[in-house]
């Protein structure tokens, strides 16, 4: 017997739907593309060109309305995410929901419980959890490796003097806007994955650019799991010229591990390749990380290249098995984990705010 096919409703046409989430839908096996949101098509973006099998609404809640829906991916801005997904929810659809989840831990958890009293399930797109050099750094800490970690540097550095003019630069914190909820949300969900809720979080928050906006571009977030635990350092800066920028920092008892670059799944589905292509996810061999190991009692350092990569497709591959099976607890990114990183990203704001470390 065949397996069922879920109809998927996209809302939003922006990039974040047109890179992250359509091409995993399309190769995600059990799972349709039906239908689209975009409230303004031009000549130049036009949904019900680009995808003419699609149904095209105008409006969010005509789309949630749509009873032959499964599945609603919310690719909008943050400010949005909460009214959408609760709305789904109780139209009886599950839901991917594009990061930052909601605005507040608080609101993350009134989500977690309306999942619960509805049945359906909730996903939000943490996709760097399948980042290959996360994946690298994941195995050679499980393996043991690199011993007892006792430090965890993790970066998104970048040189980008101009300010972004979307929600990334113009939202406000308060409304999960700016670089705390864009690239700090990968960076604490990447050490939450790894090492847990911390017991204390202390960050500074600035404006590297100078350019008189209260908001800050810049943050570096320190996260600390006890005195025999590791220092977490998650950082994110604007105006770091650099030809290779630093990714992971990890060193432990035994070891250290350091990786430059990015992963490149994101530049080669702006290109339009999509998982199942050819290298698709696989760095150049030129941007292997360094991995040192004591031999003997010294150092011994070599080049270690990422493992074979999972690629993002696997957190809708993840979601689409969850909801086969009415398994929430195979859900790969849970509301709840999504809460907690919440908690620490608010943490984080009290710890800029007061100059002071908070416990959580």
């Amino acid at each position: 017997m065949a397996s069922k096919i879920y109809n998927v409703g996209v809302i939003g046409y922006g990039l974040s739907a047109k890179v992250f989430h359509i091409p995993l839908v399309q190769v995600t096996p059990s799972f349709k593309l039906a239908a689209i949101v975009q409230r303004t098509p031009k000549p130049d973006d036009d949904a019900s060109k680009d995808h003419p099998d699609a149904k095209i609404y105008h409006s969010a809640d005509e789309l949630i309305a749509d009873p032959s829906l499964d599945v609603i991916a919310i690719t909008t801005t943050p400010e949005t995410h909460f009214n959408f997904t609760k709305a789904a929810l109780e139209a009886g659809k599950h839901v991917m929901v594009e990061k930052p989840f909601v605005p507040t831990s608080q609101e993350a958890q009134q989500l977690s419980d309306i999942s619960s009293k509805t049945g359906k399930l909730i996903c939000v797109y943490q996709n760097r959890r399948w980042d290959s050099d996360f994946l690298t750094v994941r195995k050679l800490m499980n393996e043991g490796t690199l011993g007892r970690v006792v430090e965890f540097n993790t970066h998104f550095d970048r040189y980008k003097p101009s300010k972004p003019t979307n929600w990334k630069g113009t939202l406000g914190m308060d409304h999960a806007g700016g670089v705390v909820y864009d690239l700090g949300t990968h960076l604490i969900d990447q050490a939450y994955v790894l090492f847990g809720l911390p017991k204390t979080v202390t960050a500074i928050f600035s404006n590297q650019r100078d350019d008189g906006d209260a908001e800050p571009d810049s943050v570096t977030i320190l996260l600390g799991y006890g005195a025999s635990g590791p220092l977490v350092t998650a950082k994110a800066g604007v105006l770091c010229v650099e030809t290779d920028q630093l990714r992971y920092w990890v060193r432990g008892s035994k070891g250290s591990f350091k990786k430059f670059h990015l992963d490149v799944q994101e530049d080669q589905l702006k290109a339009g390749l999509k998982p199942g292509d050819k290298n698709f996810g696989v760095e150049d061999a030129s941007r292997s990380g360094n991995l040192v190991v004591l031999k003997d009692g010294k150092p011994q350092g070599s080049v270690f290249a990422n493992i074979e990569p999972e690629t993002y497709a696997t957190i809708y591959a993840g979601f689409a098995k969850a909801i086969e099976t009415g398994d929430a607890s195979a859900v790969p990114v849970k509301a709840t984990e999504a809460r907690d990183v919440l908690k620490i990203i608010e943490a984080a704001k009290e710890s800029a705010k007061s100059g002071k470390s908070i416990s959580l």
